[in-house]
């Protein structure tokens, strides 16, 4: 497929932004709610615990970072390439955003605060409600390990979506241009790739450290030819388009016909 970095699928970008309602919005300030309510009983029973060491501290957060990584490449995956607007609960809470940004990626930097990130600081209360399990009782040094891990990941993971606007804004302040230059926050120019077809790399959008060692595993083309020999159905199809989306999974291996053979079925249909 020709490499450009915009594209136009089956949405429209109008129709997909007037789907971000009250109702969303107010779900977003429960999600923020709870989030940061139990993020910071997360933070006490941590940093309270007899068990608390300092010099763990770095790995712990290393470990987080890491896993805020992960996360965001593996969510923005699944909802990239599976499900679509009618999908139940996530069609339009999750879907619906992602959809959106493919078809207009400058939307997100006029996005408010709420808009850009209700909905990962939502997802963050299974990180609080993981560390609770750990930290329940007496604590050993390892519990408090995944405690900490968990708080960073907890922040990493919360800005997750600013972090990307900020890889889409032309003039982020420069504190965050230096980040992203030394690499401690996605970059504008690592993240571009995402958005240049196929439109199947760098789904990791913190600090997008594992986008290569996921590429080299195929971890993401795994799943993918897994799913689709299950289930039969096409990953992205509903974000590109049936076509381009049988065109990519040729090309990736995710079905079993060459790239040439998907453009010979694309013609006949």
């Amino acid at each position: 497929m020709e490499q450009d970095k915009s594209y136009t699928g089956p949405h429209d970008a109008n129709d997909l932004a007037a789907g971000y309602t009250s109702q969303h919005r107010i779900a977003e300030y429960c999600g923020i709610s709870t989030a940061v309510l139990l993020s910071a009983i997360l933070c006490v029973w941590t940093l309270s615990s007899p068990a608390l060491s300092g010099w763990w501290t770095p790995l712990a957060a290393f470990v987080g970072i890491l896993m805020a990584d992960f996360t965001s490449g593996f969510v923005h995956w699944l909802f990239d390439s599976w499900g679509d607007l009618d999908t139940p609960i996530f069609g339009k809470l999750a879907i619906r955003t992602f959809r959106h940004h493919h078809v207009d990626q400058k939307a997100i930097t006029v996005h408010d605060f709420v808009e850009t990130n209700g909905s990962n600081i939502a997802l963050t209360v299974i990180y609080s409600c993981t560390g609770f399990l750990f930290l329940r009782g007496e604590a050993n040094l390892f519990d408090v390990f995944v405690g900490q891990a968990l708080l960073c990941a907890t922040l990493f993971t919360a800005f997750t979506s600013q972090i990307h606007k900020w890889a889409h804004t032309d003039a982020p302040p420069k504190i965050v241009v230096l980040a992203q230059r030394a690499r401690l926050i996605i970059s504008p120019d690592h993240h571009s790739l995402h958005h240049t077809a196929p439109y199947n790399r760098n789904y990791c959008i913190t600090v997008g450290w594992l986008n290569g060692p996921l590429r080299a595993v195929r971890f993401f083309e795994t799943l993918e030819r897994t799913i689709t020999a299950i289930t039969g159905t096409l990953p992205r199809e509903d974000d590109i388009g049936k076509d381009a989306a049988l065109e990519v999974a040729a090309e990736v291996g995710v079905i079993p016909v060459d790239a040439e053979e998907a453009k010979a079925i694309v013609a006949r249909d």
